[in-house]
């Protein structure tokens, strides 16, 4: 063991009884404290301090070595200017720029085959082929032509309606509308087979072109299995596995570009490998947030979803491991009938209970309705709410109510208020958020502001009062209905810049509920055609 990458940490308070859920946690008092020192460490970094400003995320965990000594293991995501070795932190699972190692080797031999693509894409010859096929393609020929075959038709039928034409008159006219529209078509077919030839001369030149893009694909993924084959990590029971293996056993799927260089599995992996015991793990970000996504400085996340939910499922064995508190929600099945008719009934949905059922057992809107409406036909709930987010959701009893309050939603004729509290202020009293979303594909669900891809979205609020600890309690009306668009909407820099209280996905240091319920809806009655209004009790005090 390298001594310096455990570094002593005075305990303040007791180690917890389990290890952390990385996915979904508020962080101990011991991750905090080594935290700390991490960043009073960073922050007097200075030849570090240009790229750390730009944001990145670090790491801490505390262990017990196998001498008792207790302490904490430091760790930074990918790598930290140009490197993966520093001595502070624990190294790489495995180093990506050693200078002729795999990677970079392999990462030759593919810029060279770019280069070849890029000079053919660019050469002249291309450009004079691609010149050539967009003359071929020019109809203005075809189009002047037939202009001239209509005008001289017309003058024909001229002709024809004097009546005094004789009959050598009248077959010299049939032969010139034959002659003409024959030639007609011998222009197309002409014109046909230029675009044809052009094409194919195209086509000639651009499939080495393809060639070469298809070897490149081949050896981009043979390289990124060979590369993910020395990606190898240990468990809490002495186990070992590469990544491809844990990837094609958790979802059949290639690692996704990353995987491995995020700071929990270098963490775990130095630990388990140099016999300590991990106490506790959290992960913080520093610096400035990147444009898409929101990340705060200083506030702890989740691990991602994409590159590190198979890895650590895999190292998390044989490892007593606090359970998904997203998990615990069985025992809310308490629903609040709001409103209830022969056709429609509106709930009130507690946070931490799912809208529909999902991977495990516990229980959902969806089940707990259908229970109680076991006579109902077609899908019962007619949107959703995020897990955390409490309040008002529609329930159609029949097939036909379903399809048409889903056709409401769906042309933005249901109107919905959200009351919530945001971690900070808002300067303006009222107005409209608009920034466009996305998922964020490698850490679902989380979403991110993409003003290229991204879907429209809208969100209208008013500010209710400014409380005294810093907190704003605010209403939110979605003129739009995108995933996660409310938290983002309040997150972002772009956007109110205050954090929904509780957020843990974008607002960083929130550890009790998310403060953001479904106050109100209103909708047309499909059946009745009577306008309907139902509003629900806040379940949370409009401060923090």
């Amino acid at each position: 063991m390298t001594p310096s990458k455990l570094h002593p940490l005075e305990f303040h308070s007791k180690p917890p009884r389990q290890f952390t859920f990385p996915f979904h946690y508020q962080p101990h008092p011991l991750c905090v404290q080594a935290a700390a020192e991490l960043s009073t460490y960073v922050q007097n970094r200075s030849e570090w301090a240009a790229e750390l400003s730009r944001g990145k995320m670090l790491g801490v965990l505390v262990v017990r070595d196998g001498d008792g000594r207790e302490g904490f293991l430091a760790a930074f995501s990918g790598n930290l200017c140009g490197s993966n070795q520093h001595d502070y932190f624990v190294p790489p699972v495995y180093d990506l720029l050693q200078p002729n190692g795999i990677f970079r080797r392999g990462e030759k031999e593919i810029c060279k085959i770019n280069d070849e693509i890029a000079q053919l894409e660019d050469s002249e010859q291309l450009q004079q082929l691609l010149e050539a096929l967009n003359s071929a393609r020019d109809e203005s020929e075809i189009e002047r032509y037939r202009e001239f075959v209509a005008t001289a038709k017309a003058q024909r039928q001229q002709l024809r309606l004097c009546g005094n034409l004789t009959a050598q008159a009248l077959a010299k006219l049939d032969a010139q509308s034959q002659f003409q529209k024959a030639e007609l078509r011998r222009l197309r077919l002409r014109h046909e087979l230029e675009v044809q030839r052009a094409e194919e001369a195209v086509k000639r030149f651009t499939l080495k072109i393809d060639e070469l893009k298809s070897q490149r694909k081949r050896m981009s993924e043979d390289l990124q299995r060979r590369i993910f084959g020395l990606f190898v990590v240990q468990n809490a029971r002495g186990e070992t596995s590469d990544l491809t293996h844990i990837f094609a056993n958790a979802t059949g799927t290639l690692p996704p570009a990353g995987a491995g260089e995020c700071c929990a599995p270098k963490l775990l992996n130095y630990a388990f490998t140099h016999g300590m015991q991990p106490l506790c793990m959290a992960e913080f970000w520093w610096g400035q947030s990147p444009v898409r996504e929101i990340r705060r400085h200083g506030s702890y996340y989740p691990a991602c979803q994409s590159k590190c939910k198979s890895i650590l499922g895999f190292m998390l064995r044989g490892l007593d491991v606090e359970p998904n508190p997203l998990e615990g929600a069985g025992g809310l099945t308490q629903l609040k009938v709001e409103y209830d008719d022969e056709w429609i009934m509106v709930v009130n949905k507690p946070a931490g209970m799912l809208s529909v059922p999902g991977k495990g057992d516990g229980q959902s809107v969806l089940s707990i309705v259908a229970k109680w409406l076991p006579h109902a036909t077609g899908p019962l709930v007619v949107h959703r709410l995020d897990q955390a987010t409490s309040g008002l959701l529609v329930i159609a009893k029949t097939k036909e109510v379903h399809k048409a309050l889903q056709e409401q939603f769906a042309t933005r004729k249901v109107s919905k208020t959200y009351e919530a509290v945001l971690s900070g202020d808002v300067e303006a009293n009222d107005g409209y958020v608009r920034l466009p979303l996305r998922a964020d594909i490698d850490d679902r669900p989380r979403q991110i502001v993409d003003f290229n891809n991204g879907k429209v979205a809208v969100t209208a609020y008013r500010v209710l009062a400014r409380n005294a600890d810093g907190t704003t309690r605010v209403e939110l009306h979605p003129l739009t209905g995108r995933t996660h668009q409310l938290r983002v909407h309040a997150a972002h820099p772009q956007g109110l810049n205050a954090p929904i209280v509780g957020d843990r996905l974008y607002g960083g240091n929130s550890y009790g509920r998310l403060l953001l319920h479904a106050r109100s809806i209103t909708f047309v009655h499909p059946v009745t055609g009577h306008r309907v209004t139902v509003s629900s009790q806040v379940p949370f005090y409009h401060s923090s």
